[in-house]
C-alpha cells in the first residue's frame, strides 16, 4: 500500500521586519537573534522527519532558516527563486499604518480579502500561485513513494498555495489564521484518492524565547 508522499511547508524564522510590522514582500532581509534561535530550534525536529529533499526560497531570511536544516540532515538544499513571498511593490517596508495613510483605496481591498485595487509594482494571487504551485507539484513529483520534502516559503505566498494543493477555494482564506515564524504545515498524499491531504498546520517549536510575529513575509 502506497504510504504517501509529503511535503512539510516551513515559514522562514522570524526578521526584525517581522517584529516591526513592515512588508517585506522580496526586501532581502536577514533573520534576526529571534529567528536565528527559532531555525536552531525547529531544525532538529524537522531533521527527525526525515527529508530526503530540502527545497527553498532565494531570498535570505528563507535561506538562514533552511541552512539550520541543511546542517541538521547534511542535506544540501535546492534555491528556487519561485518561492520568494509576494512582490508588494510601493508597499516595500511599510508598516501597516504607512501603508493605509499612503494607498486607502489599496489598504481598504487588501483589509476586505480583494484585489481590486493592487499598491503599484505588486503581485496579484493569480500571479503568485501561477509561480509557486508549479515549484511545489515538481519537488511533490520529484519524491519517491513515502519520501519527504521540506520547503522552507514565506507566510502569504504559504497560505495561498496551501488552499490551492488542497483544492480549497481561495475565498475561504481569511478563515485560516496565517502560520507563525518558523512554523511549519504537512502535506501528505491521500492513500487510494487523488490529492493531498493537510495533517499539520502551524506546528512550531514553542516556549518564551522563541517569540512569534505575524507580517508579511
Amino acid at each position: 500500500m502506497s504510504r504517501g508522499r509529503r511535503l512539510v511547508l516551513v515559514r522562514h524564522g522570524r526578521t526584525a521586519w517581522n517584529d516591526s510590522g513592515r512588508a517585506q514582500g522580496h526586501a532581502d532581509v536577514e533573520l534576526d537573534p529571534v529567528g536565528h534561535a527559532q531555525a536552531e530550534a525547529a531544525a532538529p525536529v524537522l531533521a527527525a522527519l526525515q527529508p530526503s529533499v530540502l527545497l527553498t526560497s532565494d531570498l535570505a531570511r528563507a535561506r538562514q532558516t533552511c541552512g539550520y536544516v541543511e546542517r541538521a540532515t547534511g542535506l544540501a538544499a535546492k534555491v528556487d527563486e519561485r518561492l520568494r513571498e509576494y512582490d508588494v511593490g510601493n508597499r516595500q517596508g511599510m508598516t501597516s499604518q504607512e501603508f493605509r495613510d499612503a494607498f486607502p483605496e489599496a489598504f481598504d481591498c487588501w483589509v476586505r480579502g480583494v484585489e481590486d485595487v493592487l499598491v503599484p509594482g505588486a503581485e496579484s494571487t493569480a500571479d503568485v500561485l501561477a509561480r509557486m504551485v508549479p515549484a511545489l507539484r515538481e519537488c511533490l513529483g520529484s519524491l519517491d513513494d513515502g519520501e519527504t520534502a521540506v520547503v522552507v516559503t514565506h507566510g502569504a505566498c504559504l497560505k495561498d498555495a496551501l488552499f490551492e494543493l488542497l483544492g480549497w477555494s481561495q475565498q475561504m482564506e481569511p478563515s485560516l489564521r496565517g502560520m507563525d515564524n518558523c512554523a511549519w504545515a504537512v502535506l501528505v498524499e491521500h492513500p487510494t484518492l487523488d490529492g493531498l491531504r493537510l495533517t499539520t498546520y502551524n506546528q512550531q517549536v514553542t516556549g518564551p524565547d522563541f517569540a512569534s510575529a505575524q507580517g508579511v513575509g
